[in-house]
């Protein structure tokens, strides 16, 4: 019988293979899915067949992992397990080719704006352009910002001042260090422009939807495609891996201790080109 168990969601979060639950609001989504059409229900051909042909495909997600975690507890056979994991698929993705409205027009326009009506906004932007990260992971960076901290890499066993800034080469590289999410962010690279605009507004706070009103209103580049601007921008400057080393694309990269030291040197190689690349590529369109 399917019984919603505190063990279960700890498997989830802890043990489960591949990818683990750690956004709270996935987690209480599987919960109320869970709740609503597998709670006390038996596991039999009926149930197998109700969850493949139920309109909402997530349900499946719920079952297989509930089928792993019972099979983890060796309450099912390994035979049982296998025939469950064939019949009853994974939630299915369609994949499409999206086309982004973003031109460098927009850009420069959307940073140009920014600079002369809001200082603050304009620096969220910057850490996303220049490194390619998230807004939310800029925000962070904002408000959270600790230059004098010694921090230890997770599996180097290197320690590090989370700033660690070039000056020769005009760029520094903030350790953000978000790892236990599905969207991390590792090390945050930006101009030593950007870095005196931080430590001017350091500790400030940045509100997201006022944010994201502010734009609208003047409208000017939505924060989600300053990211792919910088990924458009970033691969014409350095190797693809090292741009996805940069943008912490750790789903598509597969990397040894021993290669992420190389990864860290060659992104402090390339990374002045990029920025070359991208002052020239805006200014030139003001």
């Amino acid at each position: 019988m399917f019984k919603r168990e505190t063990g279960f969601e700890e498997f989830l979060r802890e043990r489960k293979k591949r990818r683990k639950i750690v956004s709270e609001g996935t987690m209480s989504y599987y919960r109320n899915l869970f709740k609503r059409y597998l709670e006390g229900k038996s596991l039999s051909e009926e149930l197998v067949k109700y969850v493949v042909n139920h309109e909402n495909k997530w349900l499946r997600n719920v079952f297989r992992h509930y089928i792993q975690y019972l099979y983890y507890l060796r309450r099912i056979p390994p035979e049982m397990y296998g025939w469950l994991m064939e019949v009853v698929p994974s939630r299915s993705y369609r994949l499409d080719v999206r086309s982004y409205p973003i031109s460098l027009e927009d850009l420069a326009k959307t940073m140009n704006t920014l600079r002369e009506s809001h200082e603050p906004y304009y620096l969220v932007y910057k850490l996303m352009l220049e490194g390619g990260i998230r807004l939310s992971h800029a925000i962070y960076i904002v408000e959270n910002y600790k230059p004098m901290e010694i921090v230890e890499i997770n599996g180097l066993g290197v320690d590090t001042p989370r700033l660690v800034c070039l000056h020769d080469k005009g760029f520094c590289r903030y350790y953000v260090g978000v790892r236990e999410t599905a969207k991390p962010c590792e090390w945050a690279y930006f101009s030593t422009e950007t870095l005196r605009l931080l430590e001017k507004y350091a500790g400030s706070t940045v509100g997201r939807v006022p944010l994201q009103k502010h734009v609208k209103r003047r409208s000017l580049l939505l924060p989600k495609y300053a990211r792919k601007a910088a990924w458009r921008l970033t691969i014409k400057a350095m190797p693809r891996e090292v741009a996805r080393f940069i943008q912490s694309r750790f789903g598509e990269l597969k990397i040894s201790e021993a290669r992420y030291e190389d990864l860290l040197g060659e992104a402090d190689q390339y990374y002045p080109s990029y920025l070359s690349l991208l002052f020239n590529q805006i200014t030139k369109k003001h």
